[in-house]
């Protein structure tokens, strides 16, 4: 960033913007430049007013407040404009119209370098008149040097003594969770958790990655997901669970060395309620990994243009979270649309195209989980290699997954699986899905819990009687769709 800067300027451009959070990390390389171009550096706040700091630090030149006297100052002093023009959150105060043409009269001159700092979007009429310059996030490597700064910081100042247990494999892992955050956010972070407990070992990876998950909260059309269930906790779909096993390093750069590309997802088509859902979640503890559920349904937006805008905001915000494993659920309920002719002016064909080019192009750290229950009104092009590694088809569990399915929520709910007769669990829920039996699960609970005894069998078998399964409310478009999958799609189990 520093080297283009650095063109940037002197290829007299007025105006240079810098969108980023990491507002510490933009301010030292702007110094940085200034010391080493022997440039007078002048910032600005809405708070100090202005002041240079570079190369000694002077008293203010225009009080706080406004920043209209600031940017008049830098156009009524011609000494000083051979230097660097700092202004940190302009954004707010660029919708007033005397901060618009001052800032236009910047624009006309050569022998001035404003640079404008933000953690937010620039209004359009003022970003019109700016070079952007991106900010980049800190790399593998620079994350692994902050993680080992904080600990023996830490471990020189603390009290306590830090008990420390890592591999250089742990370490590498760490600063691959920790990517998409700020130098600062991170150091916050790992010091967090090794204050916790006053250790540092393989055991805080999870731990960092709930970290990391609040701290970056998301906003808009992405929403950060709790992640709360593990792979063992899902009964069946065996063959989908060794795959994800099979790529589990797959975002390490162990396996990029290896010759390994990054998985890209996978389309996960099926009955309803057979644990497609869980799965997302499940792949994301598994590769200790932040869980982003992008709504489709916040997308669409009545001005022209802003939708496709808002989806882009949104994969732009997953890459500068990355690694992380994106959840786009029901999938064909926002692109159906996409695949025929459509009363909406051929907004859903423009977002599913811009989504469908994301896909293809894209080359970060982010596993994509599309799941989707009616398969029939999907667009052709969504599905072809490339855009996803495999797609599966979850059936309905068969006898062996019931009773798997059985074990699961029963443990889930204090019982031990050993003292219920599981086979016979597992042909009265004959054609039951995953939600449903757990539903009987929880119905006979409350049977046990009215009548103040415990679990039975035959409560379960009793409410498994009691209950018409999806597979029979809609047995035909359940076998339409299994008929669809036999030899188009990989049986998850």
């Amino acid at each position: 960033m520093k080297e283009k800067l650095d063109l940037l300027i002197r290829s007299g451009n007025p105006i240079i913007s810098v969108e980023t959070r990491d507002e510490d990390g933009a301010v030292a390389i702007v110094r940085k430049l200034a010391e080493d171009t022997h440039r007078p550096l002048f910032e600005w706040t809405v708070t100090v007013g202005l002041y240079r700091s570079v190369p000694n630090i002077a008293d203010q030149v225009v009080k706080g407040g406004k920043v209209v006297p600031a940017l008049e100052y830098v156009l009524e002093h011609p000494g000083e404009r051979k230097g660097i023009f700092l202004f940190k959150d302009l954004a707010p105060h660029a919708k007033d119209a005397t901060v618009v043409r001052l800032l236009r009269d910047v624009y006309a001159r050569e022998d001035v370098c404003v640079i404008l700092v933000d953690a937010e979007s620039l209004p359009e009429t003022v970003r019109r008149l700016c070079v952007p310059v991106p900010m980049p996030l800190p790399t593998a490597e620079e994350l692994e040097a902050v993680i080992r700064d904080v600990y023996h910081r830490i471990a020189n100042t603390s009290l306590a003594e830090i008990k420390v247990s890592l591999t250089k494999r742990d370490l590498a892992e760490m600063a691959g969770t920790l990517r998409g955050m700020t130098a600062a956010e991170a150091a916050r972070v790992v010091s967090s958790v090794i204050h916790d407990d006053d250790a540092f070992t393989r055991d805080d990876l999870p731990r960092l990655v709930e970290a990391k998950r609040n701290r970056l909260q998301s906003t808009g059309c992405l929403e950060s997901v709790a992640v709360n269930v593990a792979v063992d906790e899902i009964g069946g779909l065996a063959r989908l669970k060794k795959w994800l096993a099979r790529r589990r390093g797959g975002m390490t750069p162990q396996a990029r060395k290896f010759g390994i590309d990054t998985p890209r997802g996978i389309l996960l088509l099926g009955v309803q309620g057979c644990g497609k859902s869980l799965c997302a979640k499940a792949v994301a503890a598994d590769w200790n990994m932040p869980l982003l559920r992008l709504d489709p349904g916040v997308l669409y937006q009545k001005f022209v243009g802003e939708s496709e805008s808002r989806l882009r905001e949104a994969l732009a915000q997953a890459e500068a979270m990355a690694p992380v494993v994106l959840w786009v659920d029901e999938i064909e309920k926002a692109f159906a649309s996409a695949s025929a002719e459509s009363a909406d002016g051929g907004l859903s064909q423009r977002i599913f195209g811009t989504l469908l080019s994301w896909m293809q192009d894209h080359h970060h750290p982010i596993f994509l989980v599309a799941t989707a229950n009616n398969v029939t009104s999907l667009p052709p092009e969504l599905m072809r290699k490339g855009r996803f590694d495999e797609v599966f088809f979850v059936d309905l569990p068969d006898a062996a997954a019931r009773t798997a399915v059985w074990s699961v929520h029963l443990k889930r709910r204090k019982r031990n699986p050993a003292h219920f007769r599981l086979a016979d669990l597992s042909a009265a829920a004959e054609g039951f899905s995953g939600a449903e039996i757990e539903q009987a699960v929880v119905s006979g609970l409350y049977a046990a819990f009215s009548e103040n005894r415990d679990l039975t069998t035959e409560d379960l078998i009793a409410e498994c009687g009691d209950t018409r399964p999806l597979s029979v409310l809609m047995a035909e478009k359940i076998a339409a769709l299994r008929q669809w999958a036999a030899g188009r799609c990989v049986p998850a189990d």
